[in-house]
């Protein structure tokens, strides 16, 4: 149950951004097993200047491009598991859109099962 917030800057199109959103998509399935109907991203779109990153930090070079991917998953992974994930990710959206793997960047944070609802009140 990973729910994915995406941030870049604005002005790419709608196709884009549904194929970003595909892209993280085929590779949660395919890594963390996840069901396909188990869809839930929100894009933020930001300004120039409102992303403030560095270009070089750990990576690099980083471009205008850069997307910040902030998973939160319902159950811990491990550590092969999530390195697998990041290389199918950057490897999709390189295919899919173009995005250079250097533009990447994710985060993972987990929660309890008792810390979601997703709908009508009713708790895991």
């Amino acid at each position: 149950m990973p729910y994915a917030r995406i941030s870049l800057h604005r002005g790419k199109s709608p196709e884009y951004l549904q194929a970003l959103s595909k892209g993280l998509h085929d590779a949660l399935v395919e890594s963390f097993k996840i069901p396909d109907a188990d869809r839930f991203h929100v894009i933020h779109q930001h300004e120039i200047g409102e992303m403030i990153i560095d270009p070089n930090y750990l990576g690099g070079p980083r471009s205008h491009d850069y997307v910040l991917i902030a998973i939160t998953g319902g159950k811990p992974r491990d550590t092969e598991t999530k390195r697998r994930f990041y290389q199918v990710l950057v490897e999709r959206l390189e295919a899919a859109i173009g995005l250079s793997p250097e533009d990447v960047m994710v985060v993972i944070t987990t929660t309890a099962a008792d810390e979601w609802s997703f709908a009508g009140g009713r708790g895991n």
